[in-house]
């Protein structure tokens, strides 16, 4: 094993306790960040992109037919394949905490829909469920298992909420184990199915399960209701035959009295057990290997690596599975760090030195292959606003190894991406549509100082409104620097209107009725 500190450059206030990890064809990708998303990353997972000992997140995006999926952290997460040797596969994520602490009871599909070298399109969608529906928990573990050439997961495990009826005002949003029910789902017919097992008797929480074909391996775990570590190791076995399922569960002996322990796979068969604690302050330093083999499983202590002083003497500890033998650790920073809740990270590689040694080329040889660096992310803050896309994002990946077409570069688009002015924010990788007539390229507008040059309209402040009065009108434009040297587009002094007083109306001549006598005298002069 090896043990290797890392640097953050951007946004790692976010990795806090209870973050996931997602692997889709090397590529790591994390999911459940502190804090609801910002416009910059809508959907909330970001690529881990690594190289030389400096971790930096950048935003993906999801296709236009996904749901939206929260920022969930504590959630049930696995692997999903239709076949047990099927090469593709799905994240299936349920349960977990918001950012407001309200506790999840949905389950989503998250899979891998399109790749290139320079793009990768992801596909989240929400699944209903019937029957037996688990209710809203989080730490708590979903397998997948496969037996007679069908799949169904398993759901056990995890906390919840006091029920509305037992809540007191003192003890309102305190938590409970859930009941030691086992959850099986069919994903097929969309329908779950609970079962009580005998040897199950008590609630746990942020154990680990380990999956191999019919069977699923419990060990460790916390209850609440005893504030124990399971010493138990549990041997739950799933058969799928043409009728109803059966489930039988075995308590073995050898197991291990831990929570929050991390586990990953280093082959076929073996996987490593690392971090967790013994009791709520003390962790949990040393290492297992655990080998599945012919339905046994063998747990042995293995050699752990050199802990730095500074997660010797930490108080608590947090991480996920990066896949491939590796896990990421993270421990709290200091108080008076300059950036408040970042954290310090490690990678432990649990796979052989040879082994290490041959991957690291292999990154080197791929990073060198890359020549572009979009640069660093924008710093992302906790924030109440929330804004889903639907459009896909473009982001730089380290794979390109061999020339397509389609990977090329449209030379047409590059003016779009460029720094426009000294406080230009516009980034290929973290630009979302900001006005409704945008799709997939910023909006620019003309400044028409000396040759011109071109400059977003987002970053002029400009309005909609203006926006298009200005592409529709024949009007010159000059940016916010030189607005003060052409005046050829300012608001137009208000002119005083002048006050005209109102004309009086014309008076009414009066005029004399003359009698009938009068009348006939004057028509005799007038005929005279």
């Amino acid at each position: 094993m090896s043990l290797q500190m890392i640097s953050t450059v951007s946004n790692s206030s976010l990795l806090q306790p209870g973050f996931s990890l997602l692997n889709f064809d090397g590529h790591v990708f994390f999911f459940g960040q502190k804090g609801w998303p910002k416009r910059s990353c809508p959907t909330g997972v970001f690529l881990l992109d690594i190289k030389q000992n400096e971790l930096k997140m950048k935003p993906a995006f999801f296709s236009k037919d996904s749901c939206y999926l929260p920022p969930l952290r504590y959630p049930a997460l696995c692997t999903f394949r239709s076949d047990a040797r099927a090469d593709e596969y799905q994240y299936i994520i349920h349960g977990g905490k918001t950012p407001n602490n309200e506790l999840s009871d949905k389950i989503y599909f998250m899979s891998l829909v399109s790749k290139t070298s320079k793009k990768m399109t992801f596909q989240c969608i929400e699944k209903d469920l019937g029957g037996d529906v688990p209710e809203a928990r989080y730490g708590h573990t979903i397998n997948v298992v496969h037996s007679r050439g069908k799949s169904m997961s398993v759901l056990f495990g995890g906390r919840t909420y006091t029920p509305l009826a037992q809540r007191t005002t003192e003890k309102w949003n305190s938590v409970v184990d859930c009941l030691p029910s086992v959850f099986l789902i069919d994903f097929e017919f969309g329908c779950c199915t609970s079962y009580i097992i005998p040897e199950l008797q008590d609630g746990l929480s942020f154990h680990v399960s380990i999956a191999r074909d019919d069977t699923i391996y419990i060990l460790g775990g916390h209850s609440l209701q005893n504030n124990t570590r399971s010493p138990n190791l549990y041997k739950l076995k799933i058969d799928l035959p043409l009728g109803s399922p059966a489930v039988t569960c075995t308590v073995l002996p050898g197991g291990i009295s831990v929570s929050s322990a991390i586990v990953t796979q280093i082959s076929d068969t073996e996987f490593v057990l690392v971090g967790g604690y013994h009791s709520d302050n003390q962790k949990r330093l040393a290492c297992n290997t655990i080998v599945l083999e012919d339905s046994k499983i063998e747990i042995v202590e293995s050699v752990s690596p050199e802990w730095t002083p500074d997660i010797k003497h930490c108080r608590m500890w947090f991480g996920c599975d990066m896949g491939k033998g590796s896990v990421l650790l993270g421990i709290p920073g200091a108080s008076k760090q300059i950036i408040p809740d970042a954290s310090y990270f490690y990678i432990l590689r649990c796979k052989g030195a040879e082994e290490d040694k041959e991957e690291e080329l292999i990154t080197q040889i791929c990073s060198q292959t890359s020549s572009e660096d979009p640069g660093d992310s924008a710093p992302f803050e906790d924030s109440e606003e929330f804004c889903f896309s639907a459009e896909a994002n473009s982001f730089d990946a380290d794979d390109a190894d061999t020339y397509n077409e389609d990977d090329e570069e449209d030379e047409s688009e590059t003016g779009y991406w460029i720094t426009c002015c000294a406080s230009c924010n516009i980034d290929i990788n973290t630009w979302v549509p900001f006005y409704s007539t945008e799709l997939n390229k910023p909006a620019m507008i003309l400044c028409s100082s000396g040759a011109g040059h071109w400059v977003h309209a987002q970053c002029m402040d400009l309005s909609e409104t203006t926006l298009l009065r200005l592409s529709e009108a024949n009007v010159k434009y000059f940016c916010n620097k030189h607005i003060d040297l052409n005046k050829g587009l300012q608001t137009p002094q208000k002119v005083m209107c002048l006050k005209k007083p109102p004309m009086k109306p014309l008076r009414k001549k009066k005029t004399m009725k003359l009698s009938t006598s009068t009348k006939k005298s004057f028509l005799r002069r007038l005929f005279e």
